[in-house]
């Protein structure tokens, strides 16, 4: 197996210097299941699901390595069978999801704002950059790092920094017990209830809020989520309800995310105002993530995310050929020039799916 992998890895490397040397371009793609993200992917394909398998799991040191085509739920099925998890709450979107393309992509569900971000857990990385070179960051413990981490750098991407071979991921183990309480609230009591329990010691691990119904998941000892249920009340969810709402929300299988609309996500401060924009609205993340649903112009919508400190991305449909993440200041677009040449100079990764010539 492993003489396989080696093979492969080295197909892949010398398949990467052709293009270099030739002017080629590469689309990267694993599943396929965040293909609608980011601008349009242009390049050749290459398909990484070949690249798959757990290399090491240690469960007593919450960490696992594992091959960037290995399927997410694959990986998923293992860690539960040991009571744990990745506890961002990666977003499948689709059936194939890979975790290369769940780290590249860099997207987290409901448990994101409790836990961290997708960058968080990556510990290590091995990649091929765009000169065919193989190369390793970072390690399988949480202490390992020394200077600038670019194992974390991968995480949101899009592939474009290099083609991921292996991750090295941290886990945690699976909640004791959990909650879910619905209660009956606008937008405006939502988002200052939200920024009231956030400060205090709850142990809450998902929010939303649309269409006058706000939703909260406890997670924790049996003790703690028991202790939070009675101090906050509301109307408890049964567990199948319940489940089905976060994996709704996580894979955007929830009615809120269907039609053709463009669908914005924005990243505010918990404490903004409300958006005050037309177009259907759901919040997550304590006020921290809220989506839109609206055929308002991507000027309008920018504009008014920046007056209330964030950014918008246009996450789904509309007009993916144009700027789909929030434009950045000239400082930060330098910085990412830089590390785009430093790992890809020839732009034979992904080219524009970030931004237009990178």
């Amino acid at each position: 197996m492993e003489t396989a992998m080696d093979d492969l890895i080295q197909a892949w490397s010398e398949r990467v210097r052709q293009a270099a040397a030739g002017g080629g371009r590469l689309r990267i793609r694993g599943g396929g299941s965040k293909d609608f993200y980011g601008r349009e992917p242009v390049g050749e394909l290459l398909e990484t699901g070949a690249c798959r398998g757990i290399v090491n799991y240690e469960p007593s040191e919450l960490v696992v390595s594992v091959r960037a085509g290995t399927p997410l739920a694959e990986l998923e099925a293992v860690l539960a069978e040991r009571g744990q998890m990745l506890a961002f709450d990666p977003p499948h979107f689709a059936a194939g999801a890979t975790i290369g393309g769940c780290v590249a992509a860099g997207l987290a569900g409901p448990r994101r704002a409790a836990v961290g971000g997708v960058r968080d857990f990556v510990l290590g990385a091995r990649l091929i950059d765009g000169r065919g070179d193989v190369l390793r960051f970072g390690g399988e413990v949480m202490k390992n790092v020394a200077g600038y981490d670019v194992s974390r750098a991968l995480a949101g991407s899009l592939g474009t920094l290099g083609l991921i071979i292996e991750l090295s991921l941290k886990v945690l183990p699976r909640p004791l017990a959990e909650a879910t309480l619905r209660f009956d609230t606008d937008e405006a009591d939502a988002l200052h209830r939200l920024n009231v329990w956030g400060g205090q010691p709850l142990p809450v691990s998902a929010s939303a809020w649309r269409s006058g119904g706000l939703y909260l998941r406890l997670s924790g000892a049996t003790a703690a989520v028991g202790a939070a249920v009675a101090r906050l009340g509301g109307e408890a969810l049964d567990e199948g309800a319940a489940a089905a709402l976060w994996c709704g929300l996580r894979d955007h299988t929830d009615p809120f995310f269907a039609g053709e609309l463009p669908l914005w996500r924005l990243s505010l401060p918990s404490d903004a105002l409300a958006l005050e924009l037309d177009g259907e609205q759901l919040v997550e993340w304590g006020g921290a993530q809220r989506w839109l649903r609206s055929e308002r112009p991507a000027a309008d919508i920018r504009q008014r995310v920046e007056a209330l400190g964030g950014h918008a991305t246009l996450f789904r449909h509309g007009d993916r050929h144009g700027q789909c993440f929030h434009p950045l200041p000239a400082a930060m677009l330098a910085l990412q020039r830089n590390l785009k040449n430093a790992f890809d100079p020839a732009g034979v990764f992904n080219p524009g799916r970030l931004y237009e010539g990178l």
